[in-house]
Formats: C-alpha cells, structure tokens, sequence
C-alpha cells in the first residue's frame, strides 16, 4: 500500500489555444484561503468555465497549492496556466475554445477538474453550534472557540502505531481518453482526490458516527482540525486535501494550509482572533494528552485556557447523527492465534511487574481485539470492534456494549460463565463507564502504584490517573508483541497468502483473456479480484479499498476508481493493482504492475529499477537491532543511480488478521522513532516509480523478517534477513534483463520458482487449472544476455 507523497514542484508552463479563453467568473462560495500571498484576504477567486453542449454551468478550476490556478492570456494563440504548488506536465498540446464549444487535452496532461461539487451550506449549523458554546445546559461556562478534531476516542492510541505522515499532492485526472480526441465538456472526468491511506497512522478509518469534523464543514478528507468562534470557522489540513477542502466549504468557512509557511498554528490563530482571557473548548475524549499539554501551554501563555467539554457539542446538534456500531465479534481459537488471551494476559502482566506497574489501559482498538483474540467489523477494512480494557494484577475488565457478548460462542470463548482463578475472570462493563471506572482506580491508588497508558491515550482517560502515577509509553508492551508473530500467526499469515496467490493467479488470467476486448474497467478488475478472492477459505473482507489504476491513473499514488475516473484498461498502457484481504489466518497487501500489450523500452527500464530496489530490500541483509528506516534507501538506490526517485516509504507493518498498517515497525526515510525489526515481524516491501499523466509502478511484496546464517558473527549480534510471503509473479515482459546483475536475475528465478512450487500446487488441489497455466507461463526461468 502506498503512503503520502510530498506536493508538486511549482512551475509555469505555457500552453498552446486554439481559440478564446472563456471568460473566468468568480464563484461566490468558496472558502477564505489562508497560506496564499494574500493572507485573510476575501475569498480565493476560484474561476468557472461555461459548460459545453448547450447546458450552462460553473466548472470550478482550483488547485492545492497557494493560490488558484491563474489563467493569463499572453497573445492570440497561448495563455499562460501559472501556479507556485503545482507542476502540469505538458507535452502535447493542451487545447480550449470557447463557451458553447469542446475541449481536448492530451493524456499526458495531469488533468484539470472537470466536475463541480456543491459545498456544504453551513450557516444554520454553525449558528446552532455557537448557540450551545453558550448554553449552560452544555457548558459550565460560554466557551468561544470550540475544537472538532478529525478522530475518535480510540484514535490517538493508534497513533502510536505512526511511522509517517506527508501531505499528499493533488493530482489531477485525465479519463479514458486518447490525445487529440474533442470532447464535450459533459463527457469529461472528474478531479481526483486522493484515497488516504496513511502508513501506520492513526485509525484510517472511523464509524460514520465519528464523522464529527464532516458533519459541521461538508470536508470529508481524512486529516483535518475544525475550530469554530464566535466570529469566525477555520479548518486546517494539509496538501492532499487542499482542493477537496476547498471545494467541499461554503464561504463560512476559511481554510488553513498546513505545510505552507504563511499559514498559522491552531494556537496562534485562536490567539490572534480569540478576545482576551478566552475559553477553548474540546471533546476530551478526541484529543490525545499530548496534543492538549501542546496546545494548552500555547493558550496559557497568551491568557486563554484550553477547558474540557464534557458532552460533545457536535452530538447535540447532529439530529441525525449514526448509531455507533455494535456489530457481532469473532472469536478465534489457537489454531489462528497460537496463544490464547490467559496466556496474553499472564506475558502482559509480566511486563507490568518488570515496570511495577499494578493496572495497564488498553485503549488501542486493534490491541484490544488481540488481546482477547476476537475481531469485530464496527470499522470498515479493520476487524475491531469498540471496547476499552483495563488490565490489573489480578483483574481484567472488559468495557463494551451491546448484546454481543450474550452470544454463546463468545461467553465460551471469553469463560464468562466457568469457575476461573480470579486473576482471570474478566469483568463486561458497558463500554461508556471507560472513565468513571478508571477515576476509582485513580482513588484508589497507595503512594508507589502506577497506571500504564499509551502517551497517545485521550486527555480524558490520560486525566483520570493522577499524573504522579502515571506511567507513559510511546509503544505498549501489546504493540510490541503483537508486531512480532509467533509460530502459529506465522503459518497463517502464509496460508493467507498462498490463498491470496490463487485469487491473483485465476484474476490476472482471466484480464488477459479480457483486456483486450475493451470491456475491462478499473471498477470492474477490482470487483473481479474481491469476487476471487471471496472463493478462498476463511476470506472476510477486503483489508483496504482496492487500488485499480491504469495508464495515468496510475501515477495517483492513492487512487481509488469511481465512475467518474473509471478507466477501461487496454493493451497500450500499463497497469497497476494494489489490493489486499483479510482471512481469519492473516491480512495480506499486495501490489503487481502489469502490461497486457508490449511495454515501451523505457517503461520497462523504469519497470527494472523498481524491480531491483524490492530485490536490494528483500534480499538484504542487516544486523539485529538495525531500524527499518536504515533499509529504506536500499529499495532507492537504482532509481537514485539514474536521476529518478517515489515519494512514499518503502514499507509498513502488517497485522495477522488486524489492520493491515500496523506498528511500531516499517521501512521509510521518514521517521526515526520505528522500533528495531525483529525475528517474526512482517512488513511490506513497496518501491515504486510514477510518470505524471502517464503511469505507475509499484511492485510489493509482504516479508517476514527471519533470522539470517552469516560466514561471520560480530559481537555475536546475529544477523536478520526477509522471507516473501506474497508468492505472486512478477511480469517478466517489463523485465529489461539486461539491467539485472546475475544475482538479481537468480533472485527472480529462484522466487518464481517458490511461486510454482507452492501456488502451483494449490492451484492445481483447487481445481483451477487454467489459472495453474497462466502461473506456469508467467514464471518461466529468466536468462541474461551475454
């Protein structure tokens, strides 16, 4: 799966016209634009262009960067498109007429927007919203700005699990078709807004009832902080989503860019706006302790105060607000988890005893749900349900809601009703007492007892502990067992992919087969690869939304296929799939880059470069204790040798039947805080290169670090090294072999034949035989030219 990617180079490019440029017309509702030259000035100008084949309409053209794109007619046959953020690579002509008339663009041009998005009206919502800061009813006293963060009150402990977070660029979309080609305005794709899939990050996914930053801007994008006064409503995000905030507004609303450097912090703007001695107000529970102590120490200073509210304000005016999800749970035996919750519960408390530590609070929604080896489906793509749990010494409780834990299976699973030591009888309480609970353990406490919570914990539970006894963690000592698997999660993660292989093989013969009739689009191919893998045994769900992209919508580093980008893939362009499930023996993520025609020379140069960065990190081998991030440059160093470069990590964790981004482990020149690999983890091995407008390369692999046999030992450390779990092939046809040293050739050989030996024969148990050809075929022995 890839991760964000840093923003465009500015550039101004000219472009050629065919006739006049359509008059631009300002569009009233956009929001203010802070981060441009004109700091608070009246709201970004964003130009409209009149819609073709007789039906007028505003197009809005705006762009992610620090201005709108500016439109400057420089003579009777070129405008200028000027931009400091955005880079257009133009190489063909770029043609517009007038109103009334047709478009055409190559498709080597990024693309443009083409589709217009109503904002959300906001006035009557931010008008109720200001009405309760003041209500008694809610708050003890008025508050004046109140913050609505992004999250819910799981999500700061997830995001112990970061290893990186980059703004993601705007990229434009070019649709399906060729260059030269006239067409109506009508018939022309929409902009793209890149699908986030943050590496490691904080939950990438929450309940639609957590959608509280949504609900109250219309902004919907994944990162963002609203803050609203009494005066004024601002939201700051960062480059991926500078277009999409700025579409999805209204005028109320004024949007901060993140990462530029006229855009102010949170703390500075509420201080520059806020009347003196002011109260902020937050939701306690959706904010981490680190950010409040950040946030009120900046407050305090400039004589305001950060104050909790204890009722979310949103809530009260969300009339129709979703009902938090309380779907059925899993329960899974040893035979998937190779320990069993006593056994977790006796190692957990082993490291509370090595801290002295009497309670640990498990606040993570993915270390809950492997703590107690059970899976939900509250969260799309992650199998977690909502609860808290609250280990002791000699007590366990377990805070949840609804009528699951009646199910019979479950109360089996758990010994709900069996006669148990009590040190392991485990205590359902309703998922809300989280914090009245905690208190009394607070109160409860003698002078050297001590409470460990993640540092990522909310404020609110962080608050319940008194801070003399708390004991604070970047990693919980569950984050770090559940990243290194044992034997049995090992063998299942293996299954997961062999199956995984067998859905890949029967997808990938059947596109050959297809592609070249023209009916295969991007949805299409992605719904293929869910319905085989759906045939494979203990499939649950997809583990992220599938990443169907071809010819340029491949160089969109997240990209996620709807009718209005849906591509149809043909035989001259190249195509890139990145997808995954989960089975209730392991997550897989794996991403193939295939051409179902004949690869241009440097197509298949670029192609080989990437091939040999995964090849460098696959088969490298590095000392124990060596940080993932000392391995990123390794999957770089051919790219860098000819000038070419991905702005993306080059790995993250993978969780057996969990989230597949999980800490603290991965491989990116981003971040220096990941844990040392160690024996059993499993991360993802994913170089890529991407063409602007015109493709996209990734090959990816999941790896199981394993212990590596070495001529020498120095100091005794031992040495570690990767094992392949995804046994896909990779397209032989983009290899440039000329470009592989013998060593990287044998590496091929020697893995396509681990993908016949083992796919192969579970191809050929299933029955799919046509499927067995194809992976015969396309695992065919590589020679070097002499």
């Amino acid at each position: 799966m890839a991760v964000p990617v840093s923003m465009a180079v500015p550039v101004a490019v000219a472009v050629p016209v065919a006739m006049a440029v359509p008059v631009p017309v300002p569009v009233p509702h956009t929001p203010r634009d802070i981060g441009s030259d004109a700091v608070g000035a009246a709201p970004v100008p964003t130009w409209a262009l009149t819609s073709g084949g007789g039906r007028a309409g505003g197009r809005r053209v705006q762009e992610d960067g620090a201005r709108p794109l500016e439109v400057v007619p420089s003579d009777e046959r070129t405008i200028a498109i000027k931009h400091k953020k955005f880079h257009l690579n133009m190489k063909k002509n770029f043609t517009l007429k007038a109103q009334w008339s047709l478009l055409k663009l190559s498709k080597d041009l990024d693309g443009i927007l083409c589709r217009k998005m109503s904002p959300k009206i906001t006035t009557e919502l931010l008008k109720q919203l200001r009405q309760v800061m003041k209500n008694p009813r809610y708050v003890q006293e008025p508050v004046q700005a109140y913050i609505v963060p992004s999250g819910d009150a799981h999500q700061g402990a997830q995001e112990q699990n970061a290893t990186e977070s980059e703004p993601l660029p705007l990229t434009w979309h070019w649709g399906e078709l060729g260059p030269d080609l006239p067409v109506p305005w009508d018939h022309m794709c929409s902009i793209v807004f890149p699908h986030r899939r943050s590496k490691l990050g904080q939950s990438e996914y929450i309940a639609p009832c957590d959608c509280r930053r949504a609900f109250i801007s219309g902004f919907d994008g994944s990162a963002g902080t609203a803050i609203v006064t009494e005066q004024h409503a601002a939201m700051w995000t960062d480059g991926r989503y500078f277009l999409q905030a700025a579409h999805q507004m209204d005028s109320n609303w004024t949007l901060m860019k993140m990462g530029l450097k006229d855009t102010p912090t949170q703390e500075d703007w509420l201080v520059s706006v806020l009347p003196e001695g002011s109260k902020v107000g937050v939701d306690p529970f959706i904010i981490p302790a680190d950010q409040w102590k950040r946030m009120s120490k900046a407050l305090r200073s400039a004589g305001h105060d950060l104050v909790p509210v204890k009722e979310n304000l949103i809530d009260t005016i969300w009339t129709d607000c979703p009902q938090r999800p309380c779907k059925p749970l899993i329960t899974l035996d040893l035979s998937y988890t190779g320990l069993s919750w006593r056994d977790k519960i006796v190692a957990l408390r082993s490291k509370m005893a090595e801290r002295k530590v009497m309670w640990f609070v498990v606040t993570a929604l993915d270390e809950v749900a492997w703590l107690f080896n059970l899976r939900g489906s509250d969260v799309e793509y992650n199998p977690v349900f909502f609860a808290y749990a609250v280990i002791g010494m000699n007590t366990i409780r377990l805070f949840i809601d609804g009528d699951r834990v009646m199910d019979p299976a479950v109360r089996e699973h758990l010994q709900l009703d069996s006669t148990l030591e009590p040190e392991f009888k485990i205590q359902v309480m309703p998922y809300g007492s989280i914090l009245s609970e905690l208190q009394a353990v607070g109160a409860g406490l003698s002078p050297k007892e001590k409470v460990w919570l993640s540092d990522k914990a909310s404020y609110a539970l962080t608050e319940a502990i008194p801070k003399a006894y708390r004991y604070l963690t970047p990693y919980t000592p569950i984050c770090i067992a559940k990243a290194v698997k044992n034997a049995v999660e090992t063998e299942g993660m293996r299954r997961a992919h062999i199956k995984d292989a067998v859905a890949l093989c029967e997808l990938f013969n059947w596109l050959e087969k297809e592609v070249p009739k023209g009916t295969v689009t991007e949805i299409l191919a992605a719904d293929k690869a869910e319905e085989f893998r759906s045939q494979q045994k203990d499939f649950v769900e997809l583990s992220f939304a599938t990443i169907s992209s071809t010819g340029p919508n491949g160089a969109i580093i997240h990209y996620k296929p709807v009718p209005e980008t849906n591509r149809t893939l043909s035989v001259n362009e190249i195509y890139l799939l990145d997808s995954g499930a989960q089975y209730k023996d392991g997550t897989t993520d794996v991403t193939r880059t295939m051409h179902f025609g004949t690869p241009s020379a440097y197509e298949k140069e670029c192609f080989t470069y990437v091939l040999k960065g995964h090849i460098a990190v696959s088969a490298a081998i590095f000392p124990n204790g060596t940080k993932g991030h000392l391995l990123d440059s390794f999957a770089r160093s051919a790219l860098w040798d000819c000038g070419l470069d991905y702005l993306h990590g080059t790995g993250h964790g993978v969780g057996s039947f969990l989230n597949v981004h999980e800490g603290p482990c991965g491989i990116s020149y981003k971040t220096f805080a990941d844990e040392p690999l160690e024996a059993g983890m499993i991360v993802s091995d994913e170089p890529g290169y991407y063409e602007d407008g015109s493709f996209g390369i990734r090959i990816e692999n999941v790896v199981l670090v394993i212990p590596a046999e070495t001529k020498y030992n120095f100091k005794n450390r031992g040495s570690l090294t990767f094992e392949p779990l995804t046994l896909v092939p990779i397209q032989t046809k983009m290899i440039d072999v000329n470009l592989l040293t013998e060593k990287e050739c044998n590496w091929v050989n020697e893995y396509h034949q681990k993908c016949r030996e083992v796919v192969g024969a579970e191809l050929e148990r299933q029955g799919r035989h046509e499927a067995l050809r194809w992976l015969l075929r396309e695992t065919e022995p590589l020679g070097r030219v002499q």
